[in-house]
């Protein structure tokens, strides 16, 4: 039993990696893009401070929160 139980946290230690991988390299490639002066759902202004903070952002706070909840 205890080999089942260790094969699947490595498992799941190789699917936390790669996860993280994938949204630092998604992270990355959205440093390049130039961050939004609107958001692209509400069209509300995007605060200056968020767009530095968070390079490429394409929403208000707001609505990648709300994007966020709906994908869980």
């Amino acid at each position: 039993m205890t080999d089942v139980i260790d094969q699947g946290c490595r498992f799941e230690a190789q699917f936390t990696e790669m996860a993280i991988a994938n949204q630092r390299a998604r992270a990355h490639r959205a440093e390049q893009w130039e961050s939004a002066q609107e958001c692209g759902e509400c069209g509300d202004p995007i605060p200056e401070e968020r767009r530095q903070k968070v390079p490429g952002c394409q929403h208000c706070t707001q609505c990648q929160s709300d994007m966020e909840r709906m994908k869980r």
